[in-house]
């Protein structure tokens, strides 16, 4: 159950009170966007930036579909539900990304601003979207906006920006109070490898140290592996390395992957893993495509529905051969 922040409790009408005057400027990897007026219809593209305007008590008029993490094929994640509920909402137009921007769905909500903050916007996209509304863009570069950077990305573009930093400290309040309940994570090292296939096991992929599944990692009060910092390029969101150099990933302490137990053991018999101690010795934790599994990408909404048992499951791989 969601345990609800007590800032996003807040009814939109109270919020307006703190809100920006219009116009407001949001610069972005592609330039900058001015919003003239204060926005009524609000999109979202990409990944979870609709959970910004849901905290701050707006509904969009629509969001892209979830791609991963739905165990019901609804489209939504229980802790958007959830809020929707809280708003007396129906559900919005939900955009289908399986092949990319649908930019004719986004064009007949007619929006007043598109948030894409955590997205992968390629200059294209951005300028075809910018023809339909004003487009908030990522800060940098696709797919590396922080889940701090996303909120405040998207609640400047509101007019937002005081609610956006008030959002940001409470989450970060409830992430301290969690993290002090686990004392034995401090300082361990944790890489999240990307999915693994048993069929290709030359190289290792791994998200990089601009990536916020590592990023939330240290949030929780881990390490960066040295290798995984090393192998990050600026501006991506992965890396690999060949298998032949696993080595290199003696220092870690604790792996976070998606699969199932079965797919690890089957990949725990190729002679080069089983050279990679966190995997020998059992130290992963595994996620599933369900709501539980986008517990390492985190965003607005989801940290509070995930947080505990994200650390409980930390907790039980990095501690586990002691």
């Amino acid at each position: 159950m969601l345990r609800t922040l007590s800032f996003i409790c807040l009814a939109f009408g109270a919020t307006a009170a703190m809100a920006q005057d219009f116009p407001v400027t949001v610069e972005h990897a592609f330039g900058e966007t001015t919003i003239e007026e204060r926005p009524e219809r609000v999109a979202s593209v990409g990944w979870a930036n609709h959970e910004v305007p849901l905290a701050l008590g707006i509904v969009p008029v629509g969001f892209a579909r979830a791609s991963w993490g739905d165990d019901d094929g609804d489209g939504l994640l229980p802790w958007v539900i959830e809020r929707l509920d809280a708003l007396d909402a129906e559900v919005p137009t939900l955009f289908d990304e399986g092949d990319g921007i649908d930019f004719e769905a986004v064009a007949s909500t007619q929006p007043d601003v598109i948030l894409a903050a955590y997205s992968g916007l390629s200059q294209s996209d951005y300028e075809t979207l910018s023809r339909i509304a004003p487009v908030v863009a990522y800060p940098e570069a696709a797919w590396t906006t922080t889940w701090r950077e996303m909120i405040r990305q998207n609640a400047a573009g509101l007019g937002m920006a005081e609610e956006g930093d008030a959002m940001v400290a409470e989450i970060e309040e409830r992430i301290t109070t969690a993290r002090a309940a686990h004392p034995e994570l401090a300082g361990k090292t944790g890489m999240f490898v990307t999915h693994l296939d048993p069929r290709d096991l030359s190289t290792i992929g791994f998200y990089a140290a601009a990536d916020q599944r590592v990023q939330f990692l240290t949030d929780l009060g881990m390490a960066t592996p040295q290798a995984v910092r090393e192998a990050s390029e600026a501006g991506k969101y992965s890396g690999r390395v060949s298998a032949e150099r696993i080595d290199l990933f003696d220092d870690v302490d604790v792996v976070v992957t998606y699969g199932d137990q079965a797919r690890l053991d089957e990949l725990a018999k190729n002679p080069l893993i089983a050279r990679f101690p966190a995997v020998a010795r059992g130290s992963v934790v595994l996620l599933a495509n369900d709501p539980m599994g986008t517990a390492a990408n985190p965003t607005p909404l989801s940290i509070d529905y995930v947080l505990d048992d994200y650390l409980a499951r930390l907790s039980a791989a990095a501690t586990r051969g002691e």
